[in-house]
């Protein structure tokens, strides 16, 4: 497969051969999110954002796997690099009871966690963070995030997130979901948790629609004021947020709103939990989406394009305590842990900060000058993309007619669809996908 050449060239969607392996999976899966009746070939040839399945259908992936495979299939950046390398077995380790290295001196040879979590400290040092928890997953960083922040304050016992919110599937995690109401239902949360809106309204606060200002006062500034608010600031815990939303819409926050988050969390020594696992690791032009907006993070998750789960933070805030944070397999996926690194060397030698932005503005440029009927909003950071139509049944239906013509896309909040093009994708490749999906929009008006 010659990148530089290649299109989508599709035959019929799903094939046989499709549909065989889609009813052979589901006579086994539990009910789940699966988007498309599409299965990858991983023997076929495949590079950056193209693919091929197993009917030989060649399609164009600007999904990047729910931004958890940044840069796309087979990628040569991290291709060569992992290949220098003899594996061995186990390649999953007990990583918070044993330690994994080759014969080289540390930060040498082959980065297992170790070289990731050295990685890590020095993405985030604008933000003074120097101390890395590892596990499996975003769910898994997002938990161990909320039980730092509680050991932090002895006091804490309330916690505060946003409407739209989602930050996981586990069940702590689940109290702090304010998306689709299926994801709850029935399950047991963590008792006193507040939402506010979450403002992405443009203009001036006094202009602001969905309700965080009101009456010249911020929602959240209101519920902790120490005199008429009925929270106290001393037993907040943390206040979660995602910097930019993912599940909840592709949704950016307002100036004014996020000036308001880093004042009311500075006033009160509020441990502000950044979840940057769909926003961070470069995808928006910067490492972490926070970077774009006014307040600091306390805590950082990452996930999906760090390949293992992240909870970082600085010394002062993680526990001291021995035993009160483990995990069998936290870091010990040494394949993506050295991914991970990888992926973080690639991101700096290649410039792909700068090419998110780039081929980000190349994208929404494209989109907005064909003026297309149904669409209300096109919209984006770096290479976190999100265009807003008219109707959720027109959304579905041109998230159809594009995986029709060879483009997998993802529908998110009610009436989104979101673009995650591989982080180093050509400006050719930008065009070919753009040209796709304004195809798809076109014949679903």
């Amino acid at each position: 497969m010659d990148r530089d050449t290649v299109e989508p060239e599709v035959d019929s969607l799903p094939g046989d051969r499709a549909q065989e392996w889609v009813d052979y999976h589901h006579q086994f899966a539990a009910p789940s999110t699966y988007v498309y009746e599409f299965v990858w070939d991983h023997t076929a040839p495949a590079e950056g954002p193209f693919c091929t399945d197993v009917d030989g259908n060649v399609l164009m992936d600007f999904t990047s796997h729910v931004a958890a495979a940044p840069l796309g299939y087979n990628n040569p950046k991290i291709m060569e690099p992992l290949s220098e390398f003899d594996l061995v077995d186990p390649l999953k380790i007990a990583g918070q009871d044993f330690y994994v290295s080759d014969a080289n001196a540390p930060g040498e040879g082959f980065p297992g966690p170790a070289g990731l979590m050295d990685r890590i400290v020095a993405i985030t040092e604008q933000f003074g963070m120097d101390t890395v928890f590892m596990s499996n997953s975003g769910a898994e960083a997002v938990e161990n995030a909320m039980k730092i922040a509680y050991d932090h304050n002895p006091l804490g016992k309330y916690a505060l997130t946003f409407e739209g919110a989602f930050h996981g599937r586990t069940l702590g995690a689940l109290s702090m979901n304010r998306s689709k109401e299926v994801y709850r239902r029935r399950f047991p949360e963590i008792a006193s948790v507040h939402d506010f809106p979450y403002c992405n309204c443009d203009g001036a606060p006094e202009n602001c629609q969905c309700g965080y200002f009101r009456g010249g006062e911020s929602a959240l500034r209101s519920k902790l004021d120490p005199k008429s608010g009925h929270v106290n600031p001393e037993e907040v815990a943390f206040l979660i947020m995602e910097p930019i939303q993912g599940e909840g819409g592709y949704r950016f926050p307002s100036e004014a709103f996020a000036e308001d988050v880093a004042a009311v969390t500075d006033e009160h020594d509020i441990t502000l939990i950044a979840d940057e696992i769909q926003a961070g690791m470069g995808r928006t032009g910067e490492w972490w989406a926070s970077e774009h907006y006014a307040f600091e993070p306390d805590v950082i998750t990452s996930a999906k394009g760090m390949r293992v789960g992240a909870t970082v933070s600085d010394t002062e805030i993680f526990p001291e305590e021995k035993g009160r944070l483990s995990s069998t397999w936290g870091a010990g996926d040494v394949i993506g842990a050295a991914q991970g690194a990888f992926t973080i060397d690639a991101i700096a030698e290649y410039d792909l900060l700068d090419n998110a932005t780039e081929r980000g503005r190349q994208f929404q440029e494209i989109m907005r000058d064909a003026d297309l009927d149904g669409v209300t909003s096109v919209r984006g950071k770096g290479l976190m993309l999100g265009l807003d139509f008219a109707s959720k049944d027109l959304r579905d239906d041109i998230v159809d007619a594009a995986f029709q013509r060879g483009l997998l896309l993802l529908a998110c909040g009610q009436k989104t669809i979101r673009v995650l093009p591989p982080m180093d994708v050509t400006e050719r490749e930008i065009e070919l996908g753009a040209e796709l999906f304004i195809d798809a929009i076109e014949a679903s008006n």
